[in-house]
Protein backbone atom coordinates (compact mmCIF):
# COMPACT_ATOMS: atom_id res chain seq x y z
CA UNK A 1 0.00 0.00 0.00
CA UNK A 2 1.24 3.38 -0.71
CA UNK A 3 0.23 6.67 1.65
CA UNK A 4 0.67 9.89 -0.11
CA UNK A 5 -0.28 12.85 1.57
CA UNK A 6 -1.99 15.68 -0.97
CA UNK A 7 -3.12 18.12 1.34
CA UNK A 8 -1.98 19.05 4.87
CA UNK A 9 -2.80 21.48 7.13
CA UNK A 10 -1.31 24.89 7.04
CA UNK A 11 0.03 25.22 3.75
CA UNK A 12 -1.04 26.59 0.60
CA UNK A 13 -2.20 29.58 2.72
CA UNK A 14 -5.00 27.61 4.27
CA UNK A 15 -5.66 26.66 7.73
CA UNK A 16 -7.30 23.35 7.47
CA UNK A 17 -8.13 20.96 4.18
CA UNK A 18 -11.57 19.08 4.51
CA UNK A 19 -14.19 16.87 2.61
CA UNK A 20 -12.32 15.14 -0.06
CA UNK A 21 -13.89 14.25 -3.16
CA UNK A 22 -12.41 12.29 -5.68
CA UNK A 23 -12.87 11.04 -9.48
CA UNK A 24 -10.69 9.00 -12.26
CA UNK A 25 -11.71 10.86 -15.70
CA UNK A 26 -12.33 8.50 -18.63
CA UNK A 27 -8.82 9.67 -19.86
CA UNK A 28 -7.31 8.06 -17.22
CA UNK A 29 -6.58 11.70 -14.87
CA UNK A 30 -7.23 11.58 -11.30
CA UNK A 31 -8.66 14.26 -9.84
CA UNK A 32 -8.61 15.52 -5.88
CA UNK A 33 -10.83 17.66 -4.23
CA UNK A 34 -11.84 19.50 -1.12
CA UNK A 35 -12.42 22.48 0.45
CA UNK A 36 -9.57 24.32 1.22
CA UNK A 37 -10.69 26.39 5.02
CA UNK A 38 -8.66 29.70 4.78
CA UNK A 39 -8.51 30.77 8.63
CA UNK A 40 -10.26 28.01 11.04
CA UNK A 41 -11.55 24.21 11.00
CA UNK A 42 -14.62 25.68 11.18
CA UNK A 43 -17.32 24.63 8.67
CA UNK A 44 -18.09 28.06 8.40
CA UNK A 45 -15.79 31.50 6.93
CA UNK A 46 -13.63 32.01 3.83
CA UNK A 47 -14.11 27.97 2.10
CA UNK A 48 -13.16 26.94 -1.66
CA UNK A 49 -12.90 24.10 -3.79
CA UNK A 50 -9.09 22.99 -3.98
CA UNK A 51 -8.04 20.57 -6.65
CA UNK A 52 -4.54 18.10 -7.79
CA UNK A 53 -4.37 16.18 -10.84
CA UNK A 54 -2.46 13.26 -11.34
CA UNK A 55 -2.04 11.57 -15.40
CA UNK A 56 0.55 8.77 -13.78
CA UNK A 57 -1.81 6.70 -11.57
CA UNK A 58 -1.16 8.88 -8.93
CA UNK A 59 2.72 8.98 -8.57
CA UNK A 60 3.27 12.45 -9.24
CA UNK A 61 0.58 15.26 -8.67
CA UNK A 62 -0.09 19.02 -9.89
CA UNK A 63 0.19 21.36 -7.81
CA UNK A 64 -2.91 22.65 -5.76
CA UNK A 65 -5.36 25.15 -7.90
CA UNK A 66 -8.39 27.13 -6.66
CA UNK A 67 -10.86 26.21 -9.13
CA UNK A 68 -14.21 27.72 -6.83
CA UNK A 69 -13.86 30.86 -4.96
CA UNK A 70 -16.53 32.75 -3.31
CA UNK A 71 -14.60 35.62 -1.67
CA UNK A 72 -14.86 35.35 1.61
CA UNK A 73 -17.94 33.03 1.92
CA UNK A 74 -18.27 29.60 1.32
CA UNK A 75 -17.91 26.70 -1.88
CA UNK A 76 -18.16 23.31 -0.66
CA UNK A 77 -19.48 19.75 -0.09
CA UNK A 78 -17.46 18.59 -4.07
CA UNK A 79 -19.16 16.13 -5.83
CA UNK A 80 -18.17 15.45 -8.93
CA UNK A 81 -19.13 12.98 -11.67
CA UNK A 82 -18.50 12.55 -15.66
CA UNK A 83 -20.67 11.81 -18.18
CA UNK A 84 -19.35 9.65 -20.50
CA UNK A 85 -21.28 10.03 -23.74
CA UNK A 86 -20.07 13.97 -23.23
CA UNK A 87 -16.40 14.16 -21.79
CA UNK A 88 -17.64 17.01 -19.22
CA UNK A 89 -16.78 16.60 -15.91
CA UNK A 90 -19.47 18.40 -13.72
CA UNK A 91 -18.76 19.74 -10.06
CA UNK A 92 -21.87 19.97 -7.86
CA UNK A 93 -21.25 22.29 -4.87
CA UNK A 94 -23.61 24.51 -2.33
CA UNK A 95 -23.01 28.03 -1.29
CA UNK A 96 -23.71 30.15 2.22
CA UNK A 97 -22.65 33.31 3.56
CA UNK A 98 -19.26 32.85 6.08
CA UNK A 99 -21.14 34.60 8.86
CA UNK A 100 -24.24 31.56 8.18
CA UNK A 101 -23.58 28.74 9.57
CA UNK A 102 -25.48 25.37 9.48
CA UNK A 103 -26.86 26.14 12.81
CA UNK A 104 -28.90 29.30 11.19
CA UNK A 105 -29.67 27.61 7.86
CA UNK A 106 -31.50 24.64 10.00
CA UNK A 107 -33.58 27.46 12.03
CA UNK A 108 -34.27 29.43 8.39
CA UNK A 109 -32.36 32.54 9.18
CA UNK A 110 -30.15 32.01 6.32
CA UNK A 111 -30.08 30.61 3.35
CA UNK A 112 -28.15 27.55 1.45
CA UNK A 113 -27.35 27.19 -2.49
CA UNK A 114 -26.69 24.98 -5.07
CA UNK A 115 -24.27 25.67 -7.70
CA UNK A 116 -22.71 23.91 -10.57
CA UNK A 117 -19.49 23.96 -12.40
CA UNK A 118 -18.04 21.98 -15.70
CA UNK A 119 -14.78 20.61 -17.24
CA UNK A 120 -14.35 20.10 -20.42
CA UNK A 121 -10.58 19.62 -20.44
CA UNK A 122 -10.24 16.68 -18.43
CA UNK A 123 -10.10 18.97 -15.02
CA UNK A 124 -7.38 21.51 -16.22
CA UNK A 125 -10.06 24.39 -16.62
CA UNK A 126 -13.14 24.70 -14.95
CA UNK A 127 -16.54 27.12 -16.01
CA UNK A 128 -17.65 30.01 -13.34
CA UNK A 129 -19.88 28.16 -10.97
CA UNK A 130 -23.69 28.67 -12.18
CA UNK A 131 -26.33 28.58 -9.46
CA UNK A 132 -29.25 25.45 -9.63
CA UNK A 133 -30.90 26.38 -6.32
CA UNK A 134 -34.34 26.71 -7.74
CA UNK A 135 -34.21 23.43 -9.67
CA UNK A 136 -33.19 21.19 -7.14
CA UNK A 137 -34.48 22.68 -3.73
CA UNK A 138 -37.75 22.84 -2.04
CA UNK A 139 -38.67 25.84 -0.85
CA UNK A 140 -39.50 24.53 2.29
CA UNK A 141 -36.14 23.02 2.03
CA UNK A 142 -33.69 24.75 4.81
CA UNK A 143 -29.85 22.43 5.01
CA UNK A 144 -28.57 21.54 1.70
CA UNK A 145 -25.49 20.02 1.08
CA UNK A 146 -24.24 17.73 -2.25
CA UNK A 147 -22.19 14.62 -1.59
CA UNK A 148 -19.43 14.71 -0.11
CA UNK A 149 -17.63 12.23 -2.68
CA UNK A 150 -18.53 11.36 -5.70
CA UNK A 151 -21.43 11.39 -7.90
CA UNK A 152 -22.67 8.27 -10.60
CA UNK A 153 -23.72 8.08 -14.33
CA UNK A 154 -26.53 5.42 -14.27
CA UNK A 155 -26.62 2.58 -17.25
CA UNK A 156 -29.04 4.78 -19.02
CA UNK A 157 -26.99 7.75 -19.22
CA UNK A 158 -28.98 9.42 -16.24
CA UNK A 159 -26.48 11.64 -13.91
CA UNK A 160 -27.54 11.08 -10.21
CA UNK A 161 -25.79 13.25 -7.30
CA UNK A 162 -26.31 12.17 -3.57
CA UNK A 163 -27.79 14.80 -1.33
CA UNK A 164 -29.11 15.52 2.05
CA UNK A 165 -31.60 18.07 3.40
CA UNK A 166 -33.50 19.30 6.34
CA UNK A 167 -37.04 20.56 6.43
CA UNK A 168 -38.86 22.29 9.32
CA UNK A 169 -37.65 23.24 12.67
CA UNK A 170 -34.10 21.47 14.25
CA UNK A 171 -34.63 18.79 15.76
CA UNK A 172 -32.54 17.48 18.81
CA UNK A 173 -32.72 13.39 17.20
CA UNK A 174 -32.19 15.00 13.87
CA UNK A 175 -35.57 13.62 12.27
CA UNK A 176 -35.52 16.95 10.27
CA UNK A 177 -32.73 15.53 8.43
CA UNK A 178 -32.90 13.33 5.18
CA UNK A 179 -30.58 11.99 2.32
CA UNK A 180 -32.01 12.34 -0.98
CA UNK A 181 -30.65 12.56 -4.75
CA UNK A 182 -30.55 15.45 -7.45
CA UNK A 183 -30.54 14.01 -11.04
CA UNK A 184 -30.14 15.28 -15.07
CA UNK A 185 -31.27 13.02 -18.30
CA UNK A 186 -30.31 15.75 -20.27
CA UNK A 187 -26.65 15.86 -20.00
CA UNK A 188 -26.67 18.38 -16.84
CA UNK A 189 -28.69 20.95 -18.87
CA UNK A 190 -31.13 20.92 -16.48
CA UNK A 191 -31.63 18.74 -13.09
CA UNK A 192 -34.65 17.67 -10.91
CA UNK A 193 -35.23 16.06 -7.64
CA UNK A 194 -35.06 12.81 -6.94
CA UNK A 195 -36.64 10.13 -4.04
CA UNK A 196 -36.21 11.37 -0.67
CA UNK A 197 -35.94 9.30 2.92
CA UNK A 198 -36.42 12.02 5.67
CA UNK A 199 -35.48 11.37 9.60
CA UNK A 200 -32.30 10.66 11.21
CA UNK A 201 -30.07 10.39 8.34
CA UNK A 202 -28.24 12.97 5.83
CA UNK A 203 -24.66 12.93 3.97
CA UNK A 204 -24.62 9.75 1.52
CA UNK A 205 -23.15 7.82 -1.43
CA UNK A 206 -25.05 5.72 -4.41
CA UNK A 207 -24.20 2.61 -6.36
CA UNK A 208 -25.97 1.03 -9.39
CA UNK A 209 -25.47 -2.65 -9.31
CA UNK A 210 -25.40 -4.45 -12.80
CA UNK A 211 -29.38 -5.41 -12.40
CA UNK A 212 -29.88 -1.31 -11.98
CA UNK A 213 -30.94 -0.96 -8.36
CA UNK A 214 -29.29 1.62 -6.94
CA UNK A 215 -27.97 1.31 -2.91
CA UNK A 216 -27.58 3.99 -0.96
CA UNK A 217 -25.83 3.87 2.16
CA UNK A 218 -26.16 6.91 4.87
CA UNK A 219 -24.73 8.49 7.60
CA UNK A 220 -26.90 7.63 10.55
CA UNK A 221 -28.52 9.18 13.50
CA UNK A 222 -30.03 6.68 15.44
CA UNK A 223 -28.08 6.25 18.18
CA UNK A 224 -26.77 2.77 17.26
CA UNK A 225 -23.42 4.07 15.46
CA UNK A 226 -24.45 2.02 12.18
CA UNK A 227 -25.08 3.29 8.87
CA UNK A 228 -28.50 3.32 7.04
CA UNK A 229 -29.06 1.70 3.65
CA UNK A 230 -31.53 2.18 1.03
CA UNK A 231 -32.66 1.06 -2.58
CA UNK A 232 -34.34 1.99 -5.19
CA UNK A 233 -35.29 0.24 -8.41
CA UNK A 234 -37.03 3.10 -10.16
CA UNK A 235 -33.57 5.02 -10.58
CA UNK A 236 -33.57 7.32 -7.73
CA UNK A 237 -37.29 8.42 -7.88
CA UNK A 238 -38.27 6.16 -5.31
CA UNK A 239 -36.49 4.71 -2.17
CA UNK A 240 -36.94 1.33 0.05
CA UNK A 241 -37.31 2.46 4.12
CA UNK A 242 -34.60 3.13 5.32
CA UNK A 243 -32.48 0.09 7.69
CA UNK A 244 -29.70 -0.18 9.69
CA UNK A 245 -26.51 -2.30 8.57
CA UNK A 246 -25.27 -3.91 11.72
CA UNK A 247 -22.02 -5.30 9.68
CA UNK A 248 -21.09 -1.14 9.28
CA UNK A 249 -19.79 0.62 12.64
CA UNK A 250 -19.65 4.20 12.24
CA UNK A 251 -18.99 7.32 14.48
CA UNK A 252 -21.80 9.08 12.97
CA UNK A 253 -20.14 10.66 10.14
CA UNK A 254 -19.70 10.29 5.87
CA UNK A 255 -18.10 7.60 4.37
CA UNK A 256 -16.85 6.54 0.80
CA UNK A 257 -18.84 3.94 -1.37
CA UNK A 258 -17.59 2.50 -5.21
CA UNK A 259 -18.90 0.21 -7.91
CA UNK A 260 -16.49 -1.94 -9.17
CA UNK A 261 -17.07 -3.31 -13.20
CA UNK A 262 -17.23 -6.71 -11.38
CA UNK A 263 -20.47 -5.97 -9.32
CA UNK A 264 -18.27 -5.59 -6.01
CA UNK A 265 -18.94 -2.64 -4.31
CA UNK A 266 -16.12 -1.16 -1.97
CA UNK A 267 -16.94 0.92 1.10
CA UNK A 268 -14.84 2.76 3.55
CA UNK A 269 -15.50 4.94 6.84
CA UNK A 270 -13.97 5.16 10.41
CA UNK A 271 -15.02 1.65 11.68
CA UNK A 272 -15.47 2.58 15.13
CA UNK A 273 -17.41 4.67 17.31
CA UNK A 274 -15.08 7.52 17.74
CA UNK A 275 -13.50 9.27 14.53
CA UNK A 276 -10.83 6.57 14.13
CA UNK A 277 -9.69 3.54 12.41
CA UNK A 278 -10.07 4.25 8.69
CA UNK A 279 -10.81 0.95 6.65
CA UNK A 280 -12.03 -0.33 3.67
CA UNK A 281 -14.09 -3.42 3.01
CA UNK A 282 -15.69 -5.11 -0.03
CA UNK A 283 -19.37 -7.26 -0.53
CA UNK A 284 -19.44 -9.42 -3.32
CA UNK A 285 -22.94 -10.51 -2.90
CA UNK A 286 -24.53 -6.77 -3.71
CA UNK A 287 -23.66 -4.99 -0.12
CA UNK A 288 -25.46 -7.92 1.79
CA UNK A 289 -22.53 -8.81 3.46
CA UNK A 290 -18.65 -7.04 4.20
CA UNK A 291 -15.13 -8.12 4.86
CA UNK A 292 -13.69 -7.59 7.82
CA UNK A 293 -11.70 -4.81 5.80
CA UNK A 294 -8.04 -3.21 5.26
CA UNK A 295 -7.09 -0.63 7.98
CA UNK A 296 -5.50 2.16 6.14
CA UNK A 297 -5.14 4.12 9.30
CA UNK A 298 -5.48 3.45 12.77
CA UNK A 299 -5.36 6.81 14.46
CA UNK A 300 -7.91 9.41 14.05
CA UNK A 301 -9.79 9.69 10.34
CA UNK A 302 -12.55 10.81 9.16
CA UNK A 303 -14.23 11.68 5.63
CA UNK A 304 -13.51 9.23 2.51
CA UNK A 305 -14.04 9.13 -0.98
CA UNK A 306 -13.21 5.80 -3.34
CA UNK A 307 -12.35 5.78 -6.94
CA UNK A 308 -10.19 2.93 -9.25
CA UNK A 309 -7.49 3.98 -11.10
CA UNK A 310 -6.71 2.90 -14.21
CA UNK A 311 -3.86 0.37 -13.19
CA UNK A 312 -6.69 -1.29 -11.24
CA UNK A 313 -5.19 -0.09 -7.75
CA UNK A 314 -8.06 1.25 -5.32
CA UNK A 315 -8.27 4.85 -4.02
CA UNK A 316 -9.04 5.85 -1.07
CA UNK A 317 -8.73 9.56 -0.02
CA UNK A 318 -8.99 10.22 3.60
CA UNK A 319 -8.99 12.47 6.07
CA UNK A 320 -6.40 11.81 9.18
CA UNK A 321 -3.87 12.93 11.91
CA UNK A 322 -1.82 11.49 15.08
CA UNK A 323 -3.62 14.46 17.13
CA UNK A 324 -7.39 14.46 15.36
CA UNK A 325 -8.44 13.72 12.13
CA UNK A 326 -8.23 16.96 9.96
CA UNK A 327 -4.49 17.48 9.83
CA UNK A 328 -3.85 16.36 5.97
CA UNK A 329 -5.71 14.60 2.75
CA UNK A 330 -4.27 11.48 1.91
CA UNK A 331 -4.39 9.28 -1.15
CA UNK A 332 -3.87 5.20 -0.31
CA UNK A 333 -3.42 3.33 -3.19
CA UNK A 334 -3.82 -0.83 -3.14
CA UNK A 335 -4.21 -3.75 -5.31
CA UNK A 336 -8.12 -5.53 -3.77
CA UNK A 337 -5.66 -8.96 -4.25
CA UNK A 338 -2.82 -8.15 -2.59
CA UNK A 339 -4.45 -5.76 0.42
CA UNK A 340 -5.62 -8.67 3.25
CA UNK A 341 -9.42 -7.49 2.38
CA UNK A 342 -11.23 -11.10 1.92
CA UNK A 343 -13.23 -11.42 -0.89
Amino acid sequence: MIQTDLFIAGQDGYHTFRIPALLVTAAGTILAFCEGRRYSRSDSGDIDIVLRRSTDNGDTWSEMRIIADAGENVFGNPCPVQDRTTGAIWLPLNWNLADRPESMIVRGEASRGVWLLCSDDDGVTWSAPVEITAQVKPDDWRWYATGPGHGIQLASGRLLIPCDFSVGPPDPARRDFGSHVIYSDDHAASWQVGGAILGQVNECQAVQLSDGAIYLNMRAYHGRNRRAVAWSHDEGLTWSEARLDDALIEPVCQAGLLGLPDDRVVFSNPASTQRERLTVRISADRCRTWSAGLVLHAGPSAYSDLAQAPDGRLCCLYERGDAHPYERITLARFHVATAGIAL
